[in-house]
């Protein structure tokens, strides 16, 4: 089954990575606290209440592609609510780390037409047109993996010139079913060039 994705304009195939041009796209997003995989959990769940009617019309979305990912500068305190919620609000401890986790949404769909979300942790924004170098790999979601090919794309990015703008980015592309070695995973990072 194909998922819609943004529409992206492949720039150039460089050794391991290729530029891409994306047009701005809309996403619904959430930070959540906790390790690479807890806190994936946890974000996901917010998100795919939203798309699967947890706002205020209670539309049901179509899922699209990838899911994105990054590290988070600072934790994101969430108050404690009632016991059923408590797996979904626990007060972050301080060895945690926080992620920001992204589902794109529906080109559809405007600023302006999207579902509001029930729950406060669901922002909607826009991501504004943008040049990104991305490295594809397959395999399993492990940090351990994803930490070697975002260090190998960084190190490609400064031998060819390029500054990075902002944290890299995880975006998956498959549902955790697929086998690992049939998954679409890239790391993506926004650059410019020295001069800009």
């Amino acid at each position: 089954m194909a998922y819609e994705e943004p529409d992206y304009t492949v720039i150039s195939e460089n050794d391991g990575y290729e530029l891409r041009q994306y047009t701005p796209y809309i996403v619904a997003e959430t930070t959540a606290n906790g390790d690479f995989r807890s806190a994936g959990k946890k974000a996901f769940r917010i998100l795919a209440g939203y798309i699967f009617g947890d706002n205020r019309s209670a539309t049901r979305m179509d899922m699209t592609v990838p899911v994105e990912s990054q590290a988070s500068a600072e934790p994101v305190e969430m108050a404690m609510t009632t016991p059923v919620m408590s797996e979904l609000t626990e007060q972050p401890e301080s060895t945690d780390d926080s992620y920001v986790y992204r589902f794109v949404m529906e080109s559809k769909y405007t600023l302006e037409t999207l579902p509001v979300p029930n729950d406060p942790r669901v922002a909607i924004r826009r991501i504004e047109p943008r040049t990104v170098a991305v490295k594809r790999f397959s395999g399993f979601w492990s940090e351990g993996n994803v930490d070697k090919h975002e260090t190998r794309l960084l190190e490609q990015l400064r031998e060819d010139g390029l500054k990075t703008i902002g944290e890299p980015k995880l975006a998956r592309y498959n549902g955790p079913f697929t086998p690992w070695f049939l998954r679409r995973n890239e790391i993506m990072v926004e650059v410019g060039w020295p001069d800009s």
